[in-house]
């Protein structure tokens, strides 16, 4: 089992040995070109599983301040919707027929990405490959940087066993079946839940399918059909949106809580009101930064170690919503 290299729950700096690199030229296309003088000019495709959301925005500008440092154009480009895995094969083919120097990608599926990304590293030259938020089965990526989605599901479970006091129905809203990240965070949720076992989850799983409206629909069927529900966990940023908003339009607020994974403009606002009784909050900034710190160490040759690095989860709750260290990962670019 590969290591993990773990953050402090609030660490929002990257580590030294991690994020060290050269500057670099930038270039107008794909591929590595030389000059005169021996620099070398990087391209590095980064390919996200959705583009709308603003999880996906802060990635895109983790990604962004890195390739300025690097001195690296960045290519951005993804799909628009996070479960439409044929349009991110087609993004991913377009990059190594261009010959990007590198690729960073989060797979909209685990397995269906896994022969492409093997294409990649197995051009002329080779493409190095670093997945970031989802990865692949089986990880081929020579680096993967996420949430450590199996403990993030976990502290959603301690979280809402603290909002409803340790017993009552509950529910949760995954986004993706077959999505690593969604699988994961189902998973730890479950696990956290045996150590409450006044928590009833039964069969109260709905998936939101990465869509707000979807997620409305499904957290208002849960609550419909289960009407003492005490509380539901939403696995991602649309179904957390889409939760909030049945919560409030069935009149439920205080009655049905909230635990919910990322931290967009909404989510902070319903934790802000009492709809939300706690986020579970990435660092999409540093999935980004990193993501494209490392593709340049692997084009320059230099061993990345350990293979999965954990970027760190951190439970949100009204209490510290204000305290520096969280206002600075919520908004990483505040100066």
């Amino acid at each position: 089992m590969r290591a993990v290299l773990r953050f402090h729950t609030l660490t929002l700096v990257a580590c030294a040995t991690v994020l060290a690199g050269c500057g670099k030229q930038s270039a107008p296309s794909g591929g590595r070109e030389s000059t005169g003088g021996g620099a070398t000019h990087y391209t590095i495709a980064v390919i996200p599983k959705g583009t709308s959301q603003s999880f996906w925005l802060a990635v895109k500008a983790g990604a962004d301040d890195a390739g300025r440092e690097e001195h690296a154009t960045i290519a951005w480009e993804g799909p628009s919707q996070e479960t439409d895995v044929d349009r991110q094969i087609q993004i991913l083919q377009n990059a190594i027929t261009r010959k990007v120097s590198a690729i960073v990608m989060a797979a909209c599926d685990a397995k269906a990405l896994v022969r492409y990304v093997q294409q990649a590293q197995q051009s002329n030259p080779p493409i190095p490959v670093v997945t970031i938020d989802s990865g692949l089965d089986p990880d081929v990526s020579q680096a993967y940087l996420a949430t450590d989605n199996v403990k993030g599901g976990i502290a959603a479970a301690d979280a809402l066993a603290d909002a409803i006091g340790g017993k009552g129905k509950v529910g949760v809203i995954p986004f993706i079946k077959g999505a690593k990240s969604s699988d994961e965070r189902e998973q730890g949720f479950k696990e956290g839940l045996k150590k409450h076992p006044g928590m009833d989850l039964d069969n109260r799983i709905l998936y939101s399918q990465a869509d707000v409206a979807q997620g409305l629909d499904k957290a208002k069927a849960m609550i419909t059909a289960t009407p003492d529900i005490a509380g539901i966990f939403a696995a991602n940023q649309a179904g957390a949106e889409g939760a909030i908003k049945a919560v409030k339009e069935l009149n439920k607020q205080g009655q049905v809580k909230l635990v919910c994974f990322d931290a967009s403009a909404p989510e902070v606002d319903a934790l802000r009101d009492g709809t939300v009784s706690a986020l579970i909050v990435q660092n999409p900034y540093q999935m980004g930064y990193q993501g494209v710190k490392i593709a340049i160490r692997l084009l320059k040759g230099e061993k990345v170690e350990p293979h999965t690095i954990d970027t760190g989860v951190t439970v949100v709750t009204k209490a510290n919503l204000d305290t520096p260290a969280i206002r600075k990962l919520l908004n990483p670019q505040e100066k």
